[in-house]
């Protein structure tokens, strides 16, 4: 798998050189949010380019767009949004293919064959070391594998004599337990199977088990005087052993030819391991009668996990990227029925002071600049320094509230739209008792829709309400559960 991830960096290395001179529109470079951002944005820029989209849905989405930022073109909006969408999935994919390579080399580099040659032992008191191989044969096409533990380094005779008398001279201090000496022994012996820091497997023998067991135990209940009771340990190491012989009659087993291979490999596995115990390598064989051998370790390389999240994260990114815009959308349905109560009232407050209509939305834009608060903007006024804005181009007013009523594409709006157009086409006298009635009801659905938000929002809180209540319960049984067992 390290290849596949080396080939995916240099394919991203090779897309970043072609982008280097993509332009990025100034609308994509703003409110950057991570360092380097600028490289997959002319990346994704590269990409959305030979990528040839669906007519329709560009303009659905080109009108969504429109709908959450009236002031921006549509087509910039359209660019930007599938630039943005391709980035993200980039630099996920991106950073999640270094964390794979970077697991894999891992792997590798802690890899117990060294140049597929030899294996590093153990030092002594490490243990064996367990090793998966493969061995491929050669003039065979399927590859063999071979599960092996490696010895820990053995030691020279010269060397386990030297430690031997060193954990003889120990070996009275370490069985004391809490007694004062072995001249008086009142309590438990420690008769340990092995002296630390020493390689010998120590076995014991008592000349009186009725009063001193191997494990140490002192049966001195009933004892009317002292007693000696002889110790033996033996020291095991290697050829310093001591054997039992146990005759067991064995049928030789029938044996396929797959395991007729691992076992004569398995054999000359061992013989190798025989031949090299007092070196610091295992050289592992070269060949198997006339048939060569070529080593490789079977390791276990988690990175393709960590490459399967990743496709899954970046398919799941760039999807729920498509639906963060009828999020925007729901959210700024939401934000102009909620804002059409005061409109509407501050309409009729600025017609009833005598303002034309055209001046009292211009008043409400005016008002909504100066007004900068933590930089948040409102959709419903956005629109309405969008329609002063054509108001001053020249666009009929007609038209522009005609305009506002589509740009909208709310019910409530769209109404509004329909009477300020009605009352300049005919001249109608009872705009003011029209609004009127349009605020009395705008703010009872004022009500209602705070209402239901508030209903929304006790909803959400009843999964953490629950998580307490099943705290607070488990709180409660665990200690009446242990006092009751108690």
């Amino acid at each position: 798998m390290i290849y596949v991830y080396l080939i995916i960096l240099g394919l991203y290395l090779l897309l970043f050189l072609l982008s280097v001179r993509e332009h990025i529109p100034q609308y994509s470079k703003q409110n950057k949010r991570y360092p380097g951002e600028i490289l997959f944005l002319k990346a994704a820029s590269y990409c959305s380019k030979a990528r040839k989209r669906n007519e329709i849905y560009g303009k659905q989405l080109g009108k969504n767009l429109k709908l959450l930022r009236p002031s921006i073109p549509e087509k910039q909006q359209v660019e930007n949004f599938y630039i943005r969408r391709y980035s993200q999935v980039l630099a996920i994919f991106f950073l999640g293919n270094l964390l794979c390579l970077g697991v894999a080399y891992s792997t590798r580099a802690n890899g117990v064959v060294q140049e597929g040659t030899y294996i590093d032992r153990n030092a002594y008191g490490q243990g064996e070391k367990q090793v998966m191989l493969k061995a491929r044969i050669e003039g065979e096409e399927t590859e063999k594998e071979v599960s092996y533990t490696v010895d820990e380094r053995r030691y020279t005779i010269e060397e386990i004599t030297y430690l031997y008398e060193q954990a003889k001279g120990q070996l009275e201090r370490v069985i004391l337990g809490e007694n004062a000496s072995l001249e008086k022994v009142t309590e438990n012996l420690v008769l340990p199977e092995q002296v630390e820091g020493y390689p010998f497997q120590v076995y014991w023998e008592s000349s009186s088990y009725s009063l001193l067991q191997t494990d140490g135990t002192v049966l001195n209940a009933e004892l009317t005087e002292p007693e000696i009771v002889t110790l033996t340990a033996h020291f095991q190491y290697e050829e310093m052993e001591w054997e039992e012989v146990v005759p067991v009659q064995v049928y030789p087993a029938v044996y396929t030819e797959e395991e007729r291979w691992i076992q004569r490999i398995e054999k000359s596995l061992e013989s190798e391991n025989q031949k090299s115990k007092t070196d610091k390598v295992m050289i592992l064989p070269e060949q198997i009668g006339t048939r060569k051998i070529v080593w490789e370790e079977v390791m276990d390389d988690s990175s393709s996990y960590f490459f399967l999240l990743l496709c899954i994260t970046a398919v799941a990114v760039f999807y729920l990227k498509g639906r963060e815009v009828e999020q925007d959308l729901e959210k700024r349905r939401k934000e102009l029925l909620l804002d059409y109560s005061e409109i509407i009232n501050k309409l009729i407050l600025y017609l009833g002071a005598g303002m034309t209509i055209r001046n009292a939305f211009r008043k409400m834009g005016e008002d909504y600049k100066k007004q900068e608060i933590s930089n948040r903007k409102r959709y419903a006024y956005e629109e309405i320094l969008l329609l002063c804005y054509e108001l001053q181009s020249g666009i009929p007013e007609i038209e522009a509230y005609e305009h506002l009523g589509k740009r909208c594409q709310v019910q409530p709006y769209m109404k509004l739209s329909t009477l300020l157009s009605q009352n300049l086409r005919k001249g109608s006298n009872d705009l003011m008792v029209l609004l009127r009635q349009e605020a009395t009801g705008a703010f009872a659905e004022r009500k209602n829709t705070a209402k239901k938000l508030g209903e929304e929002a006790g909803t959400k809180l009843l999964v953490p309400m629950m998580m307490m209540l099943c705290i607070v319960m488990v709180l409660i049984m665990i200690p009446a559960y242990f006092s009751f067992t108690a």
